[in-house]
């Protein structure tokens, strides 16, 4: 049995916050202050968006208060009406964003071996009232861009994602960002990659990064003149410094995030009923955000106990799945006789800690602390 020392104070997080160069992030807070430009399109925002464009590939970047509100705008831009397909196996606000404008989730079952959406699932639900798929590329994991891409065009939707886990990913040597109409990132604090708080929308089409850019400042055109509906979804330039500062270091984070990956699956090569999950096959650069481990034999509550036990704040990512949360389980309450494999992989899945916050170390005491439940192989 492990010993008191096992414990971890303070507690081990999932998502725990990645933090570049912090003299270089106060002297962009200090020119800020200096400028006394504090918001609305500054020269930092202006800059992250040049940046992040050139990164991607992509020819429109319009940088956002948060992932959720790039949803939403992106589903104005498009006039999205109707039903949209989405995976059930995802955070919340990949549905919320629909639910919230006004349409309705249409949840399809997953890929068992990706967790992306199945694609024969998808196509199964597309009706008259379908306007778009909204697909994600779980764990940074790409979806089935080539064939959903080809499902959206031969029905006619329109083909978004959310790439809220998937912001660096090159897949066949093209980042995500430059698939579908658009592509939606997250850049929350527990994301690798983050700007306190915010977001960005990536797309190639012209048109609609004019619209997103209306929409996201109430519908201004000029000073005095507002020529749509709109809301308030602009990044701050603090934010912004933010994510100036840690794409600097973003390969650093990436490279700590696939040794820390590379670290679980040695010490837990010999556990009993457990298993990594691959977040980066064959042809994919991946972040490597999320160890996503697989627990069998209906024991990952009792390992996620065992770790909170010890000050390891894991987390059963994306338990119970949306369509068991509200408002959808009361609309469809039979909703999971149609998402077999949603519900099998929600109750297997256990994402553990890593970034760089946790080194080698921590992650051996972790894969101890899992072993002492599940055991060793025989």
């Amino acid at each position: 049995m492990l010993s008191d020392d096992s414990t971890f104070n303070p507690p081990l997080h999932v998502g725990r916050p990645n933090v570049g160069d912090r003299e270089a992030f106060l002297r962009l807070a200090a020119e800020m202050f200096d400028r006394r430009w504090l918001s609305n399109d500054g020269p930092l925002v202006q800059e992250f968006e040049s940046r992040l464009a050139g990164l991607l590939g992509a020819k429109h970047v319009i940088a956002v208060t948060n992932g959720t509100l790039g949803l939403e705008l992106v589903i104005d831009g498009l006039g999205l009406t109707g039903e949209v397909i989405v995976p059930a196996f995802t955070f919340v606000a990949t549905a919320h964003a629909l639910e919230v404008r006004g349409l309705r989730p249409v949840f399809a079952d997953i890929d068992p071996e990706t967790h992306n959406l199945d694609v024969a699932s998808v196509r199964s639900l597309i009706t008259p009232e379908t306007s778009a798929i909204l697909a994600v590329h779980l764990w940074g994991r790409p979806a089935a861009l080539t064939e959903l891409q080809q499902l959206a065009d031969d029905t006619g939707v329109k083909l978004i994602y959310d790439a809220a886990h998937a912001f660096g990913v090159t897949t066949s040597g093209r980042r995500i960002g430059t698939f579908g109409a658009a592509e939606v990132f997250s850049f929350h604090a527990t994301k690798f990659f983050n700007t306190f708080e915010g977001g960005a929308v990536s797309t190639n089409d012209d048109e609609l990064a004019a619209r997103l850019r209306l929409s996201r400042n109430f519908g201004f055109a000029g000073e005095d003149r507002v020529v749509s509906l709109g809301t308030n979804a602009k990044m701050t330039e603090i934010c912004a410094a933010m994510g100036l500062v840690n794409l600097d270091d973003l390969d650093t984070f990436v490279d700590i995030n696939r040794k820390n990956l590379e670290r679980y699956r040695q010490e837990l090569a010999g556990t009993a009923s457990i298993r990594l999950h691959d977040v980066a096959p064959t042809g994919t650069k991946g972040n490597y955000q999320y160890v996503v481990a697989m627990v069998e034999d209906g024991r990952r509550d009792e390992v996620l106990a065992a770790l909170r036990k010890h000050n390891v704040l894991a987390r059963r990512y994306f338990w119970p799945g949306v369509h068991r949360m509200e408002p959808y389980a009361t609309r469809w309450p039979k909703a999971g006789e149609a998402l077999p494999q949603t519900e099998a992989i929600a109750d297997r899945v256990l994402v553990l800690p890593t970034g760089s916050s946790v080194n080698a170390e921590a992650i051996t005491r972790v894969a101890a602390i899992i072993t002492d439940v599940l055991g060793r192989r025989d």
